[in-house]
């Protein structure tokens, strides 16, 4: 007998972001910043989480747990200021972009720590490499099962929800010609990716097993696939997405991915998930939301010349969730893809001024200081309007 929806259907979100801290006057990252901006995150976090991460530039946030979109956003925008008035303090300045655009990896020290420094012997140089931050986006719904079954019907949607988000297009001081490079830093470590098809929570705990006992991991937090269950808390977190420099992007993919769980735990209550594409075709679309982002052509087998353009699979897949986004109170937030799609992204708007700033005269590390104070400004924007 087929069980009916329960249109009270319950979700709960969280953001994480690891964000970089820069000197505004070199525009560099910071080697070693000082110690009383994470004693002023710490003391002023309230009931958000604020930690140091890899990279002592770096320091990362997640927003308490929110029932709504709104207080998604609210939250967001409470754990930025706690961080941009924190460094500001000490004349630092925020970026929320994945990878910084000038800075390079061997200028740059880890954050003292047994985890950081068995991982830095472990992983070598695909680990040094990792001046990256990425957005990682909790949801929780439904029980263990519903959880395992519904993130593997999402494996299909991660290549637009990456596209949506990216802002990593330089490195170390070069347009790399991807709109995320941070992937491609991300793929020099083991069990990153997207992960296979799952079906059962008792799958995946047998996995988790196997790992253990051949001592390739010690827990599943371990496991950096591009979306996982979270080993922390009773959530499906989504981490394939580059941090959006702008708030309000960054929203609009998190209510993307709230609306797809509530389209999906419909059709899994009603035994009718879609089929699964294979592994290797999600994987495709991902390189190439990974290189082209919004201007990606997705793959579309149901299509004449096997491609979709990313509007019109958008525009689609919008008018697919739209009682979802009526149910969650999101109808503004997942339409505001759209305007991402035809203004462009993060790294669309670093690569624009970038070009701009060459055609003006500008060399290259004058351009890219433009673009720094660009990323620096679209960061604390919603974040001073709302002060």
């Amino acid at each position: 007998m087929t069980k009916n929806f329960d249109e009270s259907f319950e979700i709960t979100l969280g953001i994480e972001e690891e964000l970089f801290l820069v000197d505004p006057k070199t525009r560099n990252l910071l080697i070693k910043p000082d110690e009383g901006i994470f004693e002023a995150c710490r003391k002023n976090k309230g009931p958000h989480k604020i930690v140091r991460e890899f990279i002592r530039s770096q320091i990362e946030t997640g927003t308490r747990v929110c029932g709504s979109v709104a207080e998604l956003r609210a939250a967001l925008i409470e754990t930025r200021r706690i961080v941009i008035d924190a460094a500001s303090r000490y004349g630092v300045a925020v970026i929320a972009a994945s990878t910084h655009p000038s800075s390079h990896w061997r200028d740059l020290e880890i954050t003292p720590g047994e985890r950081y420094e068995r991982f830095a012997v472990t992983f070598q140089e695909g680990v040094r490499r990792f001046v990256i931050g990425g957005m990682h986006i909790h949801a929780g719904f439904g029980d263990a099962e519903q959880r395992i079954r519904v993130m593997t019907a999402l494996r299909r949607y991660l290549p637009l929800l990456h596209a949506l988000s990216t802002s990593s297009p330089f490195n170390g001081g070069y347009d790399t010609g991807f709109k995320s490079y941070r992937l491609s830093l991300v793929g020099g470590i083991p069990r990153t990716g997207m992960p296979g098809p799952l079906q059962s929570r008792a799958e995946y705990d047998r996995l988790v097993a196997q790992y253990q006992h051949m001592k390739f991991i010690e827990n599943g937090s371990e496991l950096w696939w591009d979306i996982r269950p979270s080993h922390a808390y009773p959530t499906i977190e989504l981490r394939i997405t580059d941090i959006c420099p702008r708030v309000e992007d960054a929203v609009c993919v998190a209510a993307l991915y709230a609306c797809l769980i509530r389209w999906l735990a419909r059709q899994d209550t009603a035994r009718a998930l879609p089929p699964e594409p294979l592994t290797e075709i999600i994987a495709e679309d991902r390189w190439l939301a990974q290189r082209y982002g919004i201007f990606a052509f997705f793959g579309d087998r149901n299509s004449a010349d096997g491609r979709v353009d990313i509007l019109d699979y958008l525009a689609e897949l919008l008018a697919l969730l739209a009682d979802d986004a009526k149910a969650l109170e999101c109808e503004a937030e997942i339409s505001h893809a759209l305007n991402i799609v035809r203004e462009g992204t993060g790294a669309d708007r670093q690569i624009d001024l970038f070009r701009e700033c060459q055609l003006e005269g500008d060399d290259d590390s004058e351009a890219l200081h433009r673009v720094v104070d660009m990323v620096i400004a679209e960061t604390q924007e919603q974040v001073v309007e709302a002060s």
